[in-house]
């Protein structure tokens, strides 16, 4: 992301800036996690009610390509060329690095879905390709993702006009929905994502922000579990929300508990891309979603989010990834899912346990709010007062 407008948002948001961003140590020991078992997947059989239109593509730079096996390829020099940066193998023919006078801003791995952005993981649609001797990625990862990360100041066209004022928070969960589970220290994901969301309200609140909560007791917003989670997305609509942030907390299979922890966000997968979790697309992947009008400040506000739950939390990176999450399509604002921390972990679950801990998870959302907004103000500076 253009370090200029990031070190104007983050000065604005914290009020002390520390020149440049700060640099996060990606754990890849955890492997890439499989489709989240129970969550709020968008169903594969039914697309939403009533006619929706293509969401937009036009990306801000028309981008060479060459079709590979019916697939339109990005060369990353191409990519390094447009944004001034420098290519190098750190690993020749496997592993790419695109840097600056700073340093290293991006690593890239052939065969690999993932890449570092300023030492963050981040997903692409496909994984990146070794061809002609260099890497290239998708057209549509280049356009979705990786351009609007460098310089979302490009994109002002699919950016909101002013920074968010109205917050609607969802507590994952609730009532006769347990969410995920920890038997052994009996704790329950409805529980401390509500304690999360309770927490959050009140920072975001004192920051100036207006806050609605999809529920702030232990229920359901009813019985059905499609209707309830899109009763959760139906709210921001009526609140006329600026943003949308659905609070979960994440497991995995027994068998990986001991191994697999750290912090995960998703924001909704782009029309035609494959999400995270897929390696193949479905049924889905041609639709066009509402949510899908605001790819663009899906993915800014979502890399924010992440990057201060990282800094904030001290996690391992489970990545910044794509999802068709049933909560994430319907919102016309942007929105994203966040998993703070996994209790299957027993070690990882004993921090949610604590109250310090998820106070901690709550201020670090809240520093990505605030991160969020001021970027956005820092690319929309008001007009000057007339003299």
């Amino acid at each position: 992301m253009n370090r200029r407008i990031v070190a104007m948002a983050r000065h604005t948001a914290r009020g002390l800036f520390v020149a440049g961003l700060l640099t996060l140590a990606a754990c890849a020991s955890a492997p890439a996690q499989s489709a989240p078992t129970g969550k709020e997947s968008a169903p594969a059989a039914k697309a939403p009610e009533g006619p929706t239109r293509a969401a937009p593509t036009r990306p801000a730079h028309l981008w060479p390509f060459t079709k590979i096996q019916g697939i339109e390829w990005v060369k990353l020099d191409d990519v390094a060329a447009h944004y001034r940066l420098k290519t190098a193998w750190s690993k020749p023919g496997v592993e790419m690095t695109l840097a600056d006078a700073r340093g290293v801003r991006l690593r890239f791995e052939a065969n690999q879905r993932d890449f570092h952005l300023d030492g963050v993981r981040v997903f692409l649609g496909r994984s990146a390709l070794l061809h002609r001797a260099s890497l290239w990625v998708t057209r549509l990862d280049v356009i979705k993702t990786i351009a609007p990360l460098l310089r979302p100041e490009d994109h002002l066209a699919f950016l909101p006009a002013a920074p968010p004022k109205v917050i609607v928070i969802d507590a994952g969960h609730g009532g006769n929905d347990p969410g995920k589970q920890n038997l052994k220290l009996k704790l329950d994901e409805k529980d401390m994502t509500l304690d999360v969301v309770l927490r959050l309200k009140k920072l975001l609140e004192l920051r100036g922000f207006k806050v609605k909560l999809t529920r702030d007791k232990d229920e359901r917003l009813a019985n059905e579990q499609r209707a309830d989670l899109d009763r959760r997305a139906a709210v921001s609509k009526e609140a006329k929300a600026d943003l949308f942030l659905s609070i979960h907390f994440n497991a995995v299979e027994p068998r990986d508990a001991a191994r697999v922890t750290g912090t995960e966000t998703y924001v909704l997968t782009p029309q035609f891309q494959w999400s995270s979790t897929d390696n193949g697309g479905d049924s889905l992947t041609n639709t066009a979603f509402p949510g899908n009008r605001q790819d663009v400040a899906n993915v800014v506000a979502g890399y924010q989010l992440h990057w201060a739950m990282l800094a904030g939390l001290k996690t391992s990176d489970r990545g910044f990834k794509r999802g068709r999450l049933r909560v994430l399509i319907m919102p016309e604002c942007p929105a994203a899912l966040l998993e703070a921390a996994y209790l299957s972990n027993d070690k990882e679950a004993a921090r949610v346990g604590t109250p310090e801990f998820r106070q901690e998870i709550a201020e670090s959302i809240a520093e990505g709010v605030q991160s969020y907004a001021a970027l956005i103000a820092a690319l929309r500076p008001p007009p000057p007062p007339d003299k």
